[in-house]
């Protein structure tokens, strides 16, 4: 029974219909970490991997499933020379994996990266159970957490374009409708094709209206080119403690909390600065490792706001035991989104939770950084002074003095009118 609303006329009805990606259809992968009670974690380490790299992410992993509200149980890591094109991990893995799920309660096997369909088809019937992977897991804590229409929309993008290969029917969505006129039925049409065709239709309209969107932000933009007020932007490995610095430098009330990508829409808020300036501060999603280029492509438009900062701020956890990996994960996705050539500032955070002696050791591997506590403020007032500096206004040197009162043959004009540049560091 169709719940499009029976008034409409039948050419808009069957618009309506349209847009809709179709109750019924096959929609493995998406939003069903939800009903994950307990998981395994597989994990595979490569030659160029340590034991240390891989329960570092397999311990990410971990946080990941929980935040999307699942629980891991336990872990099985594979050494290989590479993933197997067939089920990424070997037949005997397979096999043990099998052994283990019949023994215990777990009801779903999540992977710490990517598979491929045809990798989560056959090991969905070796093992017989759900089976999910890192991306999927990602985008369904995105679903779970973007609250803007845009952020919706960048979320929906990302798992129909994850879905849209992964589609496959069963029982009944396998049979075929009929084709052909009269007795002669042709093979007709499969569910399947009906719906891989509805959900190409609905990526098509999602691309649209992000667009209209970017163009929406693009004269947001302008509008502030005109008046010269540049934009800070905050950005880093989720869970550094963004949109805490953002509430302390802005005094802004964003919902902060401690759990991976707790922010996924983007913020942005007035900042005063004590020379009497003003500037925007924008709050960006939060990086991590692996992370998937569906996501990154869906949620582009947003990123691109980077791209407009005068100045980035690089927040990172200083108390974490896995913090310069994470900087180098940030650089890559900075990298990925053309961001690479602007001013950075590195802010090692939550310094209360470290040892003096540690932060001491940052600061000289890292001599531009500044360490602050968003959480007790501590460090605020350097901040502040420090991206006063790197905000530096333009100085025009005029040449006829004549045209300045007091006349000064190399008189330096300052005021509203000076373009804003970023100093080097």
């Amino acid at each position: 029974m169709s719940d499009v609303d029976p008034q409409l006329s039948r050419a808009a009805r069957r618009r309506a219909e349209a847009e809709r990606v179709g109750d019924q259809a096959p929609q493995e992968g998406v939003a069903i970490i939800r009903q994950v009670e307990q998981a395994i974690l597989v994990g595979v380490r490569l030659p160029d991997q340590t034991d240390d790299d891989i329960e570092a992410s397999l311990d990410e992993l971990e946080l990941l499933v929980e935040t999307a509200g699942g629980a891991a149980s336990e872990r099985f890591v594979q050494r290989r020379e590479r993933p197997d094109p067939a089920t990424f991990i070997g037949r005997g893995k397979v096999a043990a994996l099998r052994e283990r799920i019949a023994e215990t309660a777990v009801d779903t096997v999540v992977f710490d990266d990517e598979l491929s369909p045809a990798q989560q088809r056959n090991l969905e019937e070796a093992l017989r159970t759900k089976v999910l992977d890192r991306t999927i897991v990602i985008l369904d804590i995105f679903a779970q957490h973007a609250s803007s229409r845009e952020g919706k929309l960048q979320v929906e993008l990302a798992q129909l374009t994850y879905l849209s290969s992964r589609l496959r029917g069963w029982g009944e969505a396998l049979s075929r409708q009929a084709g052909g006129i009269g007795a002669r039925r042709g093979a007709g049409e499969s569910q399947l094709e009906v719906d891989r065709r509805r959900i190409a239709r609905r990526i098509t309209k999602l691309r649209a209206d992000l667009e209209s969107a970017r163009q929406t932000r693009q004269l947001k933009t302008r509008r502030r080119e005109r008046n010269q007020v540049p934009v800070v932007a905050l950005v880093g490995y989720t869970n550094a403690g963004k949109s805490t610095l953002l509430n302390r430098l802005t005094g802004a009330t964003v919902e902060v909390a401690d759990q991976l990508f707790a922010t996924v829409d983007v913020t942005a808020r007035r900042m005063d600065l004590s020379d009497g300036r003003t500037v925007v501060a924008t709050d960006t999603v939060g990086f991590i490792q692996k992370l998937p280029t569906k996501l990154i492509e869906a949620f582009k438009s947003t990123l691109e706001q980077t791209l407009e900062a005068a100045l980035l701020l690089h927040v990172c956890d200083a108390g974490h035991p896995m913090m310069e990996q994470q900087i180098r994960a940030v650089d890559a996705v900075l990298d990925d989104i053309g961001a690479a050539h602007l001013p950075r500032l590195l802010v090692l955070n939550k310094t209360d939770t470290v040892d003096p002696q540690t932060i001491r050791r940052l600061i000289r591997r890292h001599s531009d950084a500044v360490a602050v506590s968003a959480r007790t403020g501590a460090g605020i007032p350097r901040l502040s002074d420090t991206i006063i500096g790197r905000l530096l206004p333009a100085r025009e040197i005029v040449s006829d003095a004549s045209s300045l009162p007091g006349g000064g043959a190399n008189a330096v004009q300052h005021g509203p009118s000076a373009r804003w540049t970023c100093s080097p560091p």
